[in-house]
């Protein structure tokens, strides 16, 4: 049985020519991760890790999917199982997974942070857990970071966060790699959702807005924006499934949000009129406060129903939706672009089959001074 890990220092580079180009060019060049969940209180404590488990199994949806379809049980993916028990059962997973780019990046991880050489395998496994946990003694949330030759780290933020973690990291002269907020309102888009009124209450005590109208959630989401600008704030994140932004209607905008505020269910127009109106009014508060605005679309969330209620959200029950309509991104595109407000802007889609049909639209966007304002973003997930 072969336990010799595949990965080298060429590994995929299949030529000479990109042997030199990774060795010579790309590989020393430091990572500006413009898009990420870490959590900046771990980076600002210096987070250790207890075990292999807690800082590669725990929160990572990418494992417990494959975990599920390997027929392990939930009480070894999100259940209280003894952390060594989680581990052999991803172990033996991701002995079965050769091909998967789970497969490649677990032994890339091992190798890279760990020493490790050997292929995971439940006969290995005991070994590599005993070796990893030894070297973790000596790792930390900014170690790990720094070893990865990070230069700037965003992270995605509520508008209504204090980003009380952020100012003391940016006041730290010890750890010199940034780490700065993104604004991501996605809560106060959810017109009508669950939790919509709290959240309207928790912006209001943020921004100092009283918020009784549709205006009042502008001007508070703009104060919120330039809050996090003073913290160095760049970017911009929405996630979204298959959005209609054709629906414009200020009328039906403020329509869903009165009937939200009042506890009542808006109609599917209104919610989409409310969230186009919406993403207008931020797409013009980006460009004024020169942030990027990141566009994550075709995702569809929560699919089973059952596990949801068990596991909670973001637990590796979302999949791969019906992307965006041209007409829906290029509306959005066209209302910010008509009073010459639209900002730098990054489109992914979960659905790989929309990407040709995106890039065109954005390419009728496009204009100087920046190259490449618009951009067609790198897969999402999936």
């Amino acid at each position: 049985m072969v336990t010799e890990c595949f990965i080298n220092d060429n590994f995929l580079l299949t030529s000479e020519p990109a042997v030199r180009l990774y060795h010579e060019y790309a590989k020393e060049m430091p990572v500006f991760d413009f898009h990420c969940h870490l959590n900046p209180r771990e980076i600002l404590e210096d987070k250790k890790y207890a075990d292999l488990t807690e800082i590669w199994l725990s929160g990572d949806h990418y494992k417990w999917r494959l975990m599920r379809a390997n027929g392990v049980d939930e009480e070894y993916v999100t259940g209280n199982a003894d952390n060594y028990e989680k581990f052999l059962k991803w172990a033996d997973t991701i002995s079965k997974a050769v091909g998967n780019p789970l497969y490649h990046w677990t032994h890339l991880e091992l190798k890279r942070y760990f020493g490790v050489d050997r292929l995971l395998s439940p006969k290995t496994a005991p070994e590599i857990w005993k070796t990893c946990n030894e070297k973790l003694l000596d790792l930390s949330a900014r170690k790990l970071i720094q070893m990865s030759n990070v230069k700037a780290i965003c992270t995605t933020d509520d508008p209504v966060d204090d980003l009380k973690y952020h100012i003391e990291l940016a006041k730290d002269k010890s750890f010199n790699v940034r780490v700065l907020p993104t604004f991501r309102p996605e809560r106060a888009l959810t017109v009508g959702g669950p939790g919509f009124v709290q959240y309207m209450e928790r912006l209001s005590e943020a921004s100092g807005i009283i918020i009784e109208s549709f205006d009042d959630v502008v001007s508070a989401l703009g104060i919120q924006a330039e809050f996090f600008k003073s913290v160095g704030c760049v970017l911009s994140d929405h996630s979204f499934g298959s959005p209609d932004f054709t629906v414009v209607s200020a009328e039906g905008a403020r329509s869903a949000f009165s009937k939200a505020l009042r506890g009542e269910k808006p109609t599917w127009d209104e919610i989409n009129a409310y969230q186009t109106e919406l993403m207008l009014e931020l797409g013009r508060i980006y460009n004024k406060a020169g942030f990027v605005m990141q566009l994550h679309v075709g995702v569809i969330r929560d699919n089973n129903s059952r596990m949801l209620e068990s596991a909670g959200k973001d637990t590796g029950f979302d999949a791969i939706g019906d992307g965006i309509s041209a007409a829906s991104l290029a509306a959005l595109l066209d209302g910010l672009e008509k009073t010459d407000e639209l900002p730098k802007t990054v489109v992914y889609c979960l659905n790989d089959n929309e990407n040709d049909k995106i890039a065109s639209i954005l390419g009728c966007y496009q204009k100087g001074p920046a190259a490449g304002k618009l951009q067609l973003g790198s897969a999402w997930w999936f």
